[in-house]
């Protein structure tokens, strides 16, 4: 007979951003344990909330299914003699199985004979495998742990109690000194403890306690109550999605309300506003039609709806004080000027072998000049990078900043303005720390974008120079992260720069300052691989394949825009069965060139007509390919490698490569060596698994 199952891991409240997959992990872990057992089952849903994680497994098998299974002894030659008699190598195998040697049988496999023994293992109790959940429990992992009290297990938060059901029976289990019951809890303070009587009855049983289990019930909730708001002030409430679901992870059983604050707090900049209420008190900024922010916040209390005017007036209140905090903070600020603040930088470290954040402008500021120069940026975006490199740094040591450490940059923006910086520049001082995250917008103007990418390329060079090299989860300086951004303002801005000349750039800064580094070649060469690592994972971002990926980085990143193009080509030519022809030419001449040296080719000791229209063919094609290869046209470059196919094939269909005359040899295999350059200097496409081969 079949019943359900229920397992709650009741808490100390979890901090929301564990909460979504701390319940992944359970129903994961879960589900692959009772694969692993052998145990049938309907299907499984999971719930969380701040202070529960649960699994309810639906219609689970009674027993665990029998396992038949074949068990592979030594070889024939091993188990049996010569005159056929089992040796004892088969009868400790068979004994070890429960078995006799009556019930071997052989099968051949890669061409030799091996002794099998079939075995059937009758499937368990399910009650009894249960009382093993404890280790899904145990397994699930957290971003930060604690311990408590005198238990010796790491939890994210204390467990305070285990509800276990099989049907109407607890299952039983110990974690953390804590026993398992049929027992759960409702609402910290609107609810009470209940006895589960059913697992199926679990969800109806926490909502009638004022909890709400299952976390997309508790998000519709939040929505439903913010648009009805919405309807019935006339106003707009913009929904943040990871505020929404930041907020739903807070709470067990949610109410929105509506509070207000003074309209003078408007005259402060929207971003500190909303930053106040989103990042501060967790409310959703209230605007009107034509997007201005309103003096009014969306906030959501745990738990229903008594005397939700108090809640939202004691909202309203610790809302002031922080507003009021920042008005002060803002006006502080600006009593002061840019000087002042970046004098404050040369007392701020950046990171101890490094400097301090004024050494650090300092280099940024090295490096935009540099930046400016390669990319032959215009006079007047280059003065405004400029400028905003030497001040990029300065709202760092701002009241607001200290306060609102979102903050940074933003407010930036805002003091240039305030002191009479260019708007250019003002702009750049905010842009310079995009992108942010993953999907992040890029730096609007040329001048933030240089100015991010030269900050963010003293942050990388600088780290592996001392050798803070990111491992594993274990990126403090968010160098990974960066180097994307780097990535994809080149890809943005199409600048014709490669990313091998950025780190000339970097490592030119940094050799002559008095840091103390790492080996000069591994400071060369460990960016490379970085960066490298990074354009890989880009590119698998938009499907090229990992084999695509090696090919067109087999020489280096070279220019980020010309590398993706390659690669989105040749990701298209792997397909299709009509660039076979020109593929096969292309590869193998890539192929035989590993076993040529560098000669150089001399075309008088050419004996038949076909090296020689090769060798004319190519001549032509290197220069038309040099062109267009340095211009990065990417379908043009291999419109003309291209051409080689033919000559390629009647090349070798005509001549004997590895000829016996050694100046013959030498010389064929001088050109497939120089065909093989030019081929290379756009891909190395003896790397890509052709898919119109097969």
């Amino acid at each position: 007979m079949r019943a359900d199952v229920l397992l709650e891991i009741g808490l100390e409240e979890l901090p929301s951003r564990f909460v979504d997959d701390a319940e992944k992990q359970l129903k994961t872990k879960t589900e692959k344990w009772l694969d692993k057992s052998r145990i049938d089952y309907g299907s499984i849903q999971s719930y969380s909330t701040p202070r529960r994680l649960t699994v309810l497994i639906k219609d689970i098998a009674e027993e665990q299914s029998s396992l038949e299974e074949e068990v592979k002894g030594p070889s024939l030659k091993i188990a049996q003699t010569d005159d056929g008699k089992w040796t004892k190598a088969a009868i400790g195998f068979t004994k070890g199985q429960g078995k006799s040697v009556d019930d071997i049988i052989t099968k051949d496999q890669n061409g030799e004979t091996y002794i099998f023994v079939r075995k059937v293992t009758t499937g368990g109790k399910t009650a009894d495998l249960l009382t093993k959940l404890d280790s899904i429990v145990e397994a699930i992992q957290f971003p930060k742990n604690m311990r408590w009290s005198d238990v010796t297990m790491r939890y994210a938060r204390p467990i305070r109690w285990i509800t276990a059901l099989y049907g109407n029976e607890v299952i039983p289990l110990s974690v953390a000194g804590v026993d398992s019951d049929k027992y759960t809890y409702g609402h910290r303070f609107l609810g009470e403890k209940v006895a589960v009587t059913e697992p199926s009855k679990y969800e109806t049983l926490l909502r009638n306690n004022y909890v709400i289990a299952n976390p997309d019930d508790r998000e519709r909730m939040i929505l439903e109550g913010i648009q009805a708001i919405e309807q019935k002030e006339e106003f707009t409430i913009p929904v943040d999605p990871e505020l929404l679901n930041e907020v739903r992870n807070l709470v067990e059983y949610p109410t929105v309300f509506k509070g207000s604050f003074d309209h003078t707090f408007l005259q402060l900049p929207s971003d500190v506003l909303v930053i106040s209420m989103k990042e501060h008190q967790r409310y959703f900024p209230v605007k009107s039609a034509d997007g201005n922010l309103l003096p009014y916040f969306i906030g959501v209390r745990n738990g229903n709806d008594y005397a939700i005017e108090t809640v939202a007036k004691g909202n309203e209140k610790v809302l002031r004080a922080r507003l009021s905090d920042a008005k002060f903070f803002f006006e502080e600020d600006q009593s002061h000027s840019i000087d002042y603040y970046l004098e404050k930088l040369e007392r701020i470290i950046f990171q101890e072998n490094l400097g301090t954040v004024g050494d650090k402008v300092r280099r940024v500021v090295s490096l935009t000049e540099r930046l400016i120069s390669k990319l032959g940026i215009g006079e007047t975006s280059g003065n405004h990078a400029t400028r905003a490199a030497e001040i990029c740094k300065f709202d760092l040591p701002t009241n607001m900043v200290n306060e609102f450490t979102e903050l940074q940059g933003i407010i930036g923006e805002t003091y240039a303005l305030h002191f009479g910086e260019d708007e250019s520049v003002a702009e750049a001082i905010a842009d310079h720390y995009l992108p942010v995250h993953a999907g992040d917008q890029l730096p609007g103007a040329v001048e933030g974008a240089i100015v991010s990418i030269a900050d963010k390329l003293d942050t990388i060079m600088g780290c592996i120079a001392v050798g803070l090299v990111p491992t594993g989860s274990h990126d403090p300086y968010g160098l990974r992260r960066q180097a994307a951004g780097i990535l994809k303002i080149l890809l943005h801005y199409k600048w014709n720069i490669t990313v091998e000349a950025l780190l000339d750039l970097a490592q030119d800064v940094y050799r002559n300052l008095p840091v103390k580094q790492n080996d000069a070649s591994a400071v060369r060469t460990e960016p490379e691989q970085f960066f490298q690592l990074r354009t890989t994972y880009l590119l698998r971002d938009i499907s090229v394949e990992q084999d695509v990926i090696q090919a067109v980085l087999d020489r280096g990143i070279g220019v980020v825009t010309y590398s993706f193009d390659k690669a989105r080509l040749l990701s298209e030519k792997r397909n299709d069965p009509s660039f076979k022809f020109v593929q096969e030419a292309l590869v193998r001449t890539l192929n035989l060139a590993k076993k040529a040296d560098h000669s150089k080719v001399d075309s008088t000791k050419f004996v038949t007509p076909s090296e020689q229209r090769l060798y004319n063919i190519f001549t032509d094609v290197a220069k038309r390919f040099s062109n267009v290869n340095d211009e990065h046209q990417a379908g043009a470059a291999l419109s003309i490698l291209s051409e080689l196919a033919d000559p390629i094939h009647e090349f070798f269909e005509h001549n004997m490569v590895m000829a016996d005359d050694a100046a013959i040899r030498n010389n064929r295999l001088g050109l497939v060596n120089s065909i093989s350059d030019l081929i290379r200097d756009f891909a190395d496409l003896s790397a890509i698994e052709w898919k119109q081969q097969f």
